[in-house]
């Protein structure tokens, strides 16, 4: 059974052009249980973020938002930081479980044991250990299910499956915050329901798309304090095109980052209104970003596979996301406001599913070191996620006035995004395609050993 359900469908192999190891064949049955293991962790890691640790932080320090930062801010370096090791020690794992079903497993036990740390935390110090604990245990598991896609989906689903998982990422905290908001007054269940309903669902995954034995892999080198060092870094002249894809992506979400984090001011400033009447606003925002998410990374996604492109759809992300922000730049009304919020929420989408896909194709080391590589690229997103609100305040106060200039913040976050784009499209190779400027890193040929002279065979004459 766990065959049949794993493998049913498109009957593509695990082992296709640029495909991982010892995958299989996977179909239709095996994406629909990685989106549904997906969208359940991604409830568990997010719900806590946007609503869950807000209600715990005002009952325990009411008044001091600031304290909410502290704790979020500790929770995404502890992610950061142990992303490649485990990502290096799940590559060398060998199990009869596989390599990434002990993190799987690992990861949403110790997501589910940090849910009654927090729900019980009687200080904020408690509780932002808890939350350490929690971001570390589910994205654990996250990371795992990303090198999962890594091994085993084939080159020509990679767009279809970014896609599919990218949109219940974007879902999951939708349907989680509403969830929980019906249970708010219960400060165990707003913590308690996100982190069940993700180990529940990652359960069907586990049972019925279970990874290869892998104790018959060779057994690596034993590694060192040094090779876990070694771990968080990776030769941009041996794989070029992983290299100049983590640069696009790091200039697209440092444009992103910058501009989605101060939305909500940008609407109160233009709109003349205080800032505590912009929740129905966004809350439009948030419903138009579902139909725009919806679209772009379902659509994108597919075509990409279908036409056997990626570069044109990520720089089209860039460019739509670019054209957002110019309209929210200077935007003066609702209507233009909520166009240019809907045109930038497409353009990550189209960029995020697409690129995720690109990902996979270049992944340097996929037999070997893809859990590590897999963690180096999350630095292309998580790292100006923390760099760009910190930089953002240089470009507010361009002009010296006594208002906020985000004119100028978002005209930068769209000349960032539409860099990044451009970085994609003209630097990073398509798979399968010799379109690039740079040259492929291959082996280098044989080296031929001198024929002995006392030998007879025909062969070393």
């Amino acid at each position: 059974m766990t065959r049949d359900l794993a493998s049913s469908g498109t009957g593509e192999e695990g082992g296709g052009t640029g495909g991982g190891t010892g995958g299989g064949t996977i179909g239709r049955g095996f994406i629909a249980l990685l989106a549904t293991a997906n969208f359940g962790l991604s409830m568990a890691l997010i719900v806590p973020m946007a609503y869950s640790l807000a209600l715990r932080v005002d009952r325990l320090a009411p008044g001091r938002e600031e304290t909410l930062g502290y704790i979020l801010g500790f929770g995404s370096v502890l992610a950061l930081v142990s992303g490649p090791v485990v990502g290096t020690l799940s590559d060398r794992t060998r199990s009869r479980l596989g390599r990434r079903t002990p993190y799987l497993i690992g990861g949403a036990a110790l997501g589910l044991a940090a849910v009654l740390v927090m729900a019980w935390a009687p200080n904020v110090v408690v509780l932002g250990l808890g939350w350490g604990l929690a971001s570390l245990g589910w994205g654990t598991a996250l990371g795992a299910l990303l090198n999962v896609k890594a091994d085993r989906v084939p080159h020509r689903l990679r767009g279809k499956v970014a896609g599919l998982t990218g949109f219940t990422m974007q879902i999951a905290p939708v349907v989680g915050v509403l969830m929980v908001g019906a249970v708010s007054g219960s400060g165990l269940l707003v913590f308690l329901l996100p982190g069940v309903v993700g180990a529940v669902l990652l359960v069907p995954f586990l049972l019925f798309a279970r990874e290869p034995d892998g104790r018959s892999r060779a057994v690596p080198d034993r590694l060192g304090a040094a090779g876990l060092l070694r771990s968080y870094l990776f030769s941009p002249r041996a794989h070029p095109d992983f290299a100049w894809n983590w640069l696009g992506r790091f200039a697209f979400f440092f444009g992103q980052s910058s501009s989605t984090t101060y939305l909500t001011f940008l609407i109160a400033q233009r709109l003349e209104m205080p800032l505590a009447d912009v929740a129905g606003i966004v809350a439009i925002t948030g419903g138009i970003s579902i139909v725009t998410t919806t679209a772009a990374s379902l659509g994108g996604g597919f075509l990409s596979d279908r036409l056997g492109r990626r570069r044109p759809f990520v720089f089209a992300g860039a460019a739509i996301f670019a054209a957002g922000g110019l309209v929210l730049a200077f935007a003066g009304t609702l209507p233009v406001l909520l166009a240019g919020s809907a045109l930038t929420t497409l353009g990550i989408s189209l960029f995020t599913a697409v690129d995720q896909a690109i990902v996979m194709d270049v992944l340097p080391e996929r037999e070997t070191a893809a859990g590590r590589h897999m963690a180096i690229n999350a630095f292309s997103q998580k790292v100006p996620g923390a760099l760009a609100p910190l930089a953002a305040p240089a470009l507010l106060a361009i002009g010296g006035g006594t208002e906020a200039n985000y004119t100028a913040l978002y005209a930068a976050s769209a000349l960032l995004a539409l860099l990044g784009g451009s970085l994609v499209l003209w630097r990073v190779r398509e798979v399968g395609r010799d379109n690039s400027w740079q040259p492929v890193a291959t082996a280098p040929p044989p080296r031929r050993t001198f024929p002995s002279a006392a030998s007879t065979r025909p062969e070393d004459q």
